[in-house]
């Protein structure tokens, strides 16, 4: 038996523990939800701060200049372009990630003329799903399809129609992970362009976009970069497509001379390009301020540590008998999934409420999924004990069929 000590000193031993002062927590709170929204990190605080009562108080529009606001998009960009393994000039910040799957999409298409087809999932994240019927329905089936099959019948499915494998690195529900290598490989020995969904890798998993040879990719700011609720996300482009990939909404901040106010379009070399409306300055620099933490800390590390948690937290479950009715959905080898563990059970959502109401947060995904996330940077071993302690009293006690807990809210 795993007992909560042997965690203790796991922590004190732990080369990630001091990360953890960087974070507000509150008191007595255990929280497992990083993979949907992370912690607030302290640095932000202070730096909206500056940015309202410097800034936008006193400096007012010069900042645009002054403080570099305008230079924010592609700046993030480079801050970011090493968690997934690419050089600079290839990532940019800007809208969310599903603005940016509809922009890349559509780029993606225009770099294979003659094929039509966006090859996905059926089980891929439903939202990536929709932009690709979206543009399917606005471009009409001799311009764009979706097609959809089972994960055992992707590289089978992909043929000379197929334009772009869309696929998310880290499934959101299981965990599951691709091997994004052999998979990009896969695509573009049969012609196709592979587009990457990352908003589940970024962060917890290492990536190397470059070595891989990936073309596309986008993800979002909220997970594990902890950049606050609704942060903007960022898309990547490798290098050898910037010249002839063009994006469809073509805003004044992606024109070759946006202050020129020019009549007609002309879209802005590399990444620049890609950028759209005016950024949003507040989210971006609440992202800059949780960025700034990366800078210091090796996602190797922090691989391992996701790693050991979640094997922590299987573990734990396992060896307690009264939680056999619990099926884990994700991967039983840690190499085949992200950061986070799901479990199966009839009243998963009535469970963790009960969780929730007990100061252990996760979540819950339909039908009967409850997620634990794992974020190493602030997470602690002794989180996960007092976690499985606490899911155990729930379910030996039935605590959770009490009416209260089986209540829906409008997020779930």
């Amino acid at each position: 038996m795993i007992s909560r000590s042997e965690c203790q000193a796991r922590d004190e031993r732990d080369p990630l523990a001091p990360l953890r002062h960087q974070f507000y927590l509150p008191e007595g709170l255990i929280y497992l939800d990083g993979n949907s929204l992370g912690a607030l990190p302290l640095a932000v605080s202070e730096c909206l701060r500056t940015t309202l009562e410097r800034e936008w108080g006193s400096d007012l529009i010069g900042s645009w200049n002054a403080h570099d606001w305008i230079g924010l998009p592609e700046r993030l960009g480079n801050m970011i372009a090493p968690l997934i393994g690419a050089a600079s000039g290839q990532v940019i910040v800007a809208d969310s990630v599903s603005v940016n799957l509809f922009k890349l999409l559509s780029a993606g298409l225009n770099l294979k003329p003659g094929r039509t087809t966006v090859l996905s999932t059926t089980d891929n994240f439903p939202t990536d799903l929709y932009m690709a019927q979206g543009l399917a329905e606005m471009l009409g089936d001799q311009r764009c399809v979706l097609q959809t099959v089972g994960r055992t019948e992707l590289v089978d499915g992909i043929n000379e129609t197929t334009a772009i494998v869309l696929l998310t690195h880290v499934d959101f529900r299981s965990g599951r992970m691709f091997d994004m290598s052999e998979l990009t490989r896969a695509a573009q020995q049969r012609g196709a362009l592979v587009l990457w969904d990352l908003s589940h890798s970024v962060g917890a998993v290492p990536l190397t976009l470059d070595a891989d040879r990936v073309d596309m990719a986008v993800g979002c700011g909220y997970k594990y970069l902890n950049g606050g609720p609704g942060a903007p996300a960022f898309l990547y482009l490798a290098e050898r497509h910037h010249i002839e990939a063009r994006q469809p909404l073509a805003g004044w901040m992606g024109h070759a001379d946006p202050f020129a106010f020019s009549p007609d379009y002309t879209q802005a070399p590399a990444m620049q390009g890609f950028l759209t409306g005016t950024p949003p300055v507040l989210a971006y620099r609440a992202l800059e301020a949780a960025l700034a933490v990366w800078g210091s800390v090796s996602i190797q590390q922090v691989r391992r540590k996701s790693v050991e948690l979640a094997e922590l937290f299987v573990a734990l479950v396992d060896e307690t008998s009264t939680l056999d009715e619990l099926e884990l959905r994700s991967p039983r080898h840690a190499a085949d999934r992200g950061s986070h563990v799901a479990f199966a059970h009839p009243s998963g959502y009535s469970i963790m409420q009960a969780l929730i109401d007990r100061k252990v947060v996760g979540d819950f995904r339909e039908p009967d999924l409850l997620r634990y996330g794992f974020a190493p940077l602030y997470v602690r071993y002794v989180d996960v004990w007092d976690a499985v302690a606490v899911l155990r009293d729930v379910i030996e006690t039935r605590i959770y069929e009490a009416p209260r807990y089986s209540v829906r809210g409008a997020v779930t």
